[in-house]
């Protein structure tokens, strides 16, 4: 993998993302790259880092929604509460996106950083179709966070391939499961999983240049770590 790769990670709730992410962070650790984590930068000092802070890594690791301003309120209201529209929420997660390729993304890319993230326009364009009937999938990607980011769009859109069995069995072991989240049931996972590797929806990706990947995470974990190691050392 060259330096300067922007790599956007995503699949169904369960499927293995931040075990993959976390283990590739530990992989280019020890092959000495330096590595900036956002998220937990965010969840320590609920702000963003000054872009210049950063300029000293090799590697940033982005996620979102992310964990402060407008994406600590998508995390501790807007996804909580069914009080808001659907509008609303495209809204907000589009915003926080954009923020998010202003202030590190972008500038990051231009620096010639590679940068790895758990989720981002991909999960828009995947989670909101379902959740509601008011836009298509052409309708988010033209929300200006949306365009924006897809006219950013990473070198390589990965998705995780799980089996929605072992999905739901993964996440009722998980100790920050939400036993009444949308997102983790059987339903929603088949109609998200169908709609990541629908050819209307990665076509938004293919059209602007991405590149689009699967890594299949049905195996036990040890096995995926394995994998996914040789996995990024073939992207090119």
């Amino acid at each position: 993998m060259k330096q300067g790769t922007f790599i956007m990670v995503d699949g169904i709730d369960g499927a293995g993302k931040s075990t993959v992410i976390d283990h590739w962070a530990d992989y280019l650790e020890q092959q000495d790259k330096r590595v900036f984590d956002l998220k937990k930068y965010w969840k320590e000092n609920d702000d963003f880092p000054e872009y210049q802070d950063l300029q000293d890594y090799d590697v940033i690791l982005s996620a979102e929604p992310t964990y402060t301003w407008v994406g600590g309120a998508i995390r501790g209201e807007i996804v909580q509460k069914s009080s808001y529209s659907a509008n609303a929420a495209v809204q907000a997660f589009a915003l926080d996106r954009q923020v998010l390729y202003k202030r590190i993304i972008v500038p990051a890319l231009k620096d010639n950083k590679t940068i790895i993230q758990d989720r981002g326009v991909s999960t828009s364009l995947c989670y909101q179709i379902i959740q509601s009937k008011e836009f298509d999938i052409e309708d988010v990607a033209e929300v200006e966070g949306n365009k924006f980011a897809l006219e950013n769009r990473p070198d390589y859109l990965v998705l995780l391939d799980v089996d929605i069995k072992e999905a739901l069995d993964r996440l009722n072991y998980r100790e920050d499961k939400q036993d009444d989240s949308h997102f983790e049931k059987k339903e929603f996972l088949k109609k998200a999983r169908d709609q990541f590797f629908s050819e209307r929806y990665q076509s938004l990706f293919k059209s602007q240049g991405a590149e689009i990947r699967k890594l299949d995470c049905n195996q036990e974990i040890g096995i995926i770590k394995e994998k996914s190691v040789a996995f990024l050392k073939n992207l090119k």
